[in-house]
């Protein structure tokens, strides 16, 4: 292959994959007010979701039932009735399909919904790339917009999470 063709074609690649993908939201944008099906089958509306309480916590994991992803899920599991006391609402989501969505919650007794963002819907307004499944990252919201934004955490989710609440009840 002569070499301007080969150029021509990983640059078109390139823009191809660089296009896919929103800008990553960050704390002070508006929340996407998106909906998508849980793990009943139930569709949750995330605009009605940050109206009914004072945060909503949603948190974007990779794969259910695989390790990291239960490290983080767990974390706000055994946070939730100290998240539920500070007003949050936690809401998790990935692309596994509404079947495996129901195990993962079943089998680690979550007591908050998750989003099978098979169609990566949610993905997209929240500015992941979704090219194969979700980033890990978590996103605090109050009164509709993003007020804190982390990347990357697994079993210290929910420790991070009560954090910056504590300090902005204090501001």
């Amino acid at each position: 292959m002569k070499p301007f063709p080969l150029i021509l074609m990983l640059a078109s690649f390139f823009a191809f994959f660089t296009g896919a993908s929103a800008e990553p939201l960050k704390v002070g944008d508006a929340a996407p007010k998106v909906s998508g099906v849980t793990d009943t089958g139930a569709t949750l509306n995330l605009g009605e979701v940050y109206q009914q309480n004072l945060y909503t916590v949603v948190w974007f994991y990779p794969k259910a039932l695989t390790g990291g992803c239960t490290k983080q899920g767990c974390s706000l599991r055994d946070a939730a009735t100290e998240l539920t006391k500070q007003g949050a609402t936690v809401i998790g989501v990935s692309t596994d399909p509404v079947e495996k969505q129901k195990e993962f919650k079943e089998t680690n007794h979550f007591p908050f919904p998750l989003i099978a963002d098979t169609e990566k819907t949610v993905l997209k307004a929240f500015g992941q790339s979704a090219l194969v499944m979700a980033s890990r990252e978590c996103y605090v919201i109050k009164s509709g917009k993003i007020v804190y934004k982390d990347t990357g955490v697994t079993d210290q989710q929910a420790a991070n999470v009560l954090a910056f609440i504590a300090s902005d009840k204090k501001s």
